[in-house]
C-alpha cells in the first residue's frame, strides 16, 4: 500500500474507533480509553517490527489479566512477600515466613507471592488460598506454581518480568523481605529506589530474618559502611525500612502505617495525605515545626478533598496538603510515623487493612 492509502486506513481507523467509543454508553473513563486506542492507531501507521507487536500484545494481555484478578479485591490492602525460592520448608526462615503471612492475613491483609517454591510457597501456606494471590512467571526452569495457590482463580500467570513486577508494587501496600539470593537483593533494592524516588509509596518495607538471623544485619551493615558514609544515600533513607527478627514488630510496623495515614498523591504540585481521622490544630502545627525543612514554600495545611479529587472513593476524607521537595522522603516517612503516633484511637487503628 502506498503511503497515501496507508494515511487513509489509518485516518478511516481513527473515526472508526471515534464512532464506537460514541456508541458504547456511559463509559466512565473515556478520556484514557480514547488516549490508549488512539496511541495503537498511531503505531499502526509507524514502522515497526512483527517482534514490536507480539511484546505489545503480550504485554497487554498481562495487564488485562492483572487488572481483572485484582480489581474485585481493590478495598482490601495486601502485602508483598518477597525471599528465596530455594529455601526448603525445614529453614527458620520458611516457616517464620509462614507465621508472618498467617498473623497479617488474620489482621484482615491479604498475601502476594511470585507463586514459586520457597519463601514464596510459605506465604501462600500460611495465607492460604483465599487470602492470598500468585504472581507466576513463565521461565523453563526453576518456577513452577506451589500447590498452595495452583488452580486458584488469583494465581496469575506472566509472560513478561516487567509486567509482573507492575502489579507486585501496584497492589502492594507493604513489602515483606525475606532472606534471599540476587533475585531477592535485586528486588529489594529496586523497591528502595523506588520509594526513594517517590515512585512507589508511602508504604511500609519490612527486612524480616528468623531469630537471631544475621541475613539482614549483615546487608545493614554493608549499607551503613559503603553507602551511608560515603554520603551516597541521605541519613533519613533509612527511615524507608524497618528491619525486624520479630514476626510482632514485623506485623507492628506494617498496621502502624495505616493507622491514622491512609494514602497519598500528587494534585498538580501539590501533595496531598488523606487521612482516616482528623488532626487537631495543634498537632498540624507541631508538623509544621519539626518538618518544615522538607516544604518548598507555605505550610502544612489541614483540607477537604480538592475539586479535581471530587468523586474519588477517599473523598470523605480529612486531608493534609503541603508543597513537599520530593527529595527528603526518608523525612517524609518519619511525618507519617509522626502522624500514626498522634491518633491512636482512630478508626485506621481498627482496619488498618481497609482502603
Amino acid at each position: 500500500m502506498n503511503p497515501s492509502g496507508i494515511r487513509d486506513a489509518i485516518a478511516s481507523l481513527q473515526a472508526d474507533i471515534a464512532q464506537l467509543i460514541d456508541e458504547l454508553p456511559h463509559l466512565k473513563h473515556e478520556k484514557w480509553i480514547s488516549r490508549s486506542l488512539s496511541s495503537l492507531v498511531r503505531m499502526a501507521g509507524s514502522e515497526f517490527e512483527t517482534l514490536d507487536w507480539k511484546i505489545l500484545s503480550a504485554s497487554l494481555l498481562d495487564m488485562e489479566r492483572g487488572f481483572q484478578v485484582f480489581y474485585p479485591y481493590r478495598h482490601v490492602r495486601k502485602i508483598c512477600i518477597f525471599g528465596s525460592a530455594r529455601t526448603p520448608p525445614e529453614a527458620g526462615e520458611y516457616q517464620l515466613a509462614v507465621e508472618f503471612a498467617r498473623r497479617v492475613t488474620e489482621l484482615g491483609f491479604m498475601v502476594l507471592t511470585g507463586a514459586g517454591g520457597g519463601i514464596m510457597e510459605a506465604g501462600n501456606e500460611g495465607a492460604g488460598a483465599a487470602r492470598s494471590f500468585g504472581l507466576n512467571i513463565q521461565l523453563p526452569f526453576e518456577q513452577f506454581s506451589n500447590p498452595h495457590i495452583e488452580g486458584d482463580s488469583k494465581l496469575i500467570d506472566f509472560k513478561y518480568f516487567f509486567t509482573r513486577k507492575l502489579f507486585f508494587l501496584r497492589e502492594s501496600d507493604a513489602l515483606a523481605m525475606f532472606p534471599g539470593g540476587f533475585g531477592t537483593l535485586d528486588e529489594t533494592f529496586e523497591c528502595l529506589t523506588l520509594a526513594q524516588t517517590g515512585k512507589f509509596g508511602p508504604a511500609p518495607l519490612v527486612l524480616i530474618d528468623r531469630p537471631g538471623g544475621d541475613y539482614w544485619y549483615d546487608w545493614k551493615e554493608f549499607v551503613e559502611k559503603q553507602l551511608l558514609k560515603r554520603g551516597l544515600i541521605s541519613p533519613d533513607d533509612p527511615s524507608i525500612y524497618t528491619l525486624t527478627d520479630n514476626v510482632d514488630e514485623a506485623c507492628r510496623a506494617i498496621a502502624d502505617f495505616y493507622r491514622v495515614y491512609h494514602s497519598s498523591r500528587y494534585v498538580g504540585d501539590r501533595f496531598v495525605v488523606r487521612l482516616n481521622s482528623e488532626l487537631t490544630e495543634e498537632q498540624v502545627e507541631t508538623l509544621n515545626r519539626e518538618f518544615n525543612d522538607i516544604l518548598v514554600k507555605g505550610r502544612i495545611e489541614k483540607s477537604a478533598a480538592l475539586p479535581t479529587e471530587y468523586g474519588d472513593e477517599t473523598e470523605h476524607l480529612p486531608r493534609l496538603v503541603l508543597y513537599f521537595n520530593q527529595r527528603d522522603v526518608g523525612r517524609l516517612y518519619q511525618m507519617i510515623a509522626t502522624i500514626n503516633q498522634m491518633g491512636a484511637e482512630s478508626p485506621g487503628a481498627s482496619h488498618p487493612e481497609q482502603k
